[in-house]
């Protein structure tokens, strides 16, 4: 399918679309580049190691980026593929309730001759819900291993990906003075710890937040103004992110004070 339909050499990324049972190419990317990402150094620094590893054919991990809302998880594998797709980087962006569909999505390309990321954005499962069975299979292989060429990084604002109950806590045990989970924890547990990177991702310090509203408006000169008109606006929305300061970004570029 993928490999019938696709010049995966001109084909940066593609999208997994369950009404038409197949890939579609990605026709616009988001232009996002590595240096525009700020108070993530640490993050950046060690997705780039994996992912340079992953190109190179050494041993690499799938990672979970996991954290708070809008500090930059999604966008940093965005400016990933932008950074790393002359090298060879393919990503494949697969929904939550797609991944039913990932192993036959990785059949098609675990033959062909680029590094293939599948993206799944805001990962997280409910009580219940049983998708998450086909992403372990990817992850760590079956009867058969998983792909060389393939790897998952996914963003969450969970850590464990699934939801955590006071009432699991309470079923747990103490035997012989040492603490056994509950079934329901280790199942929790059990998938995440199958991404060998974790990294994670934290509320903006107001000077971690203002260094991002002044990527965005390079030419203002007066920079105490501009602060003050962020802080204030950040107030507002009750949280500090890079997600905030694109926001802010949009209503105030162009505005005579800041140009």
């Amino acid at each position: 399918m993928a490999e019938q339909a696709f010049d995966w050499q001109h084909t940066p990324a593609a999208v997994w679309r369950r009404h038409r049972s197949g890939l579609r190419a990605i026709r616009r990317l988001d232009p996002v580049q590595w240096p525009a990402l700020t108070g993530i150094d640490h993050q950046k620094q060690a997705l780039a190691r994996n992912t340079e590893r992953f190109l190179a054919g050494e041993p690499s991990n799938n990672v979970l980026l996991w954290g708070s809302r809008g500090t930059g998880k999604s966008s940093l594998i965005k400016a990933l593929l932008n950074r790393y797709c002359d090298q060879g980087l393919r990503m494949i962006e697969v929904d939550k309730d797609d991944l039913v569909n990932l192993p036959e999505i990785v059949d098609d390309i675990c033959e062909l001759p680029f590094r293939f990321v599948i993206y799944c954005d805001d990962l997280s499962f409910d009580v219940g819900e049983s998708g998450y069975k086909a992403l372990k299979s990817v992850l760590e292989g079956s009867l058969e291993l998983p792909p060389e060429n393939v790897r998952v990084y996914a963003t969450s604002n969970r850590r464990h990906l699934m939801p955590e109950f006071m009432s699991d806590n309470l079923k747990s045990e103490v035997r012989d003075g040492e603490l056994h989970p509950a079934e329901a924890i280790e199942e929790q547990v059990s998938l995440a710890d199958r991404f060998g990177l974790q990294l994670s991702f934290y509320p903006f310090s107001q000077d971690v937040y203002l260094q991002a509203v002044d990527l965005l408006f390079p030419q203002v000169q007066d920079r105490e103004a501009l602060h003050l008109e962020a802080v204030r606006f950040a107030t507002g929305k009750g949280v500090r992110n890079g997600r905030t300061a694109q926001q802010f970004y949009r209503q105030f570029a162009g505005d005579p004070r800041f140009c």
